[in-house]
């Protein structure tokens, strides 16, 4: 049985997410990210639920039930009070063998976690961007 998707594109400004975002770094580093990814993407940011800005879309397949697909940003990020998340960097296998190289990062099951900006090289971060926002579609089966 096929699950419905929670996480959902949104009509939310993506600006005013990242003008309402704390701490005041979590705004300075989220409005970067937004002309950044915009930059490098080509895409306008999408507010996907609650939280997360989001850039272009895929249509992802479940390793453990084909049947169960659904959209998906690309890529996109979440500048979250506690540190930024940042989506499908290392989704791909170009973008996991080049992640080493970002900087100062964890990682979490489907993003990388930065505490700000200056931890990372940003001119990686934008090889990683474009990397993830070439993903294609997957394909069942």
């Amino acid at each position: 049985m096929a699950t419905t998707q929670k996480t959902l594109p949104t009509d939310v400004d993506v600006h005013d997410f990242i003008a309402a975002a704390t701490p005041a770094k979590r705004r300075v580093d989220g409005e970067e990210l937004e002309r950044i990814f915009s930059e490098v993407t080509g895409e306008t940011p999408v507010m996907w639920g609650p939280s997360i800005v989001g850039y272009g879309t895929y249509t992802y397949v479940s390793p453990s039930n084909p049947k169960n697909t659904g959209l998906w940003p690309k890529t996109g990020f979440s500048p979250r009070k506690a540190q930024l998340s940042i989506y499908g960097l290392k989704d791909m296998p170009e973008g996991a063998a080049l992640l080493e190289q970002l900087g100062k990062y964890t990682e979490g099951m489907g993003c990388v976690y930065v505490r700000k900006l200056e931890d990372i090289d940003l001119e990686v971060l934008k090889k990683l961007i474009a990397i993830a926002a070439s993903r294609p579609d997957q394909t069942a089966g």
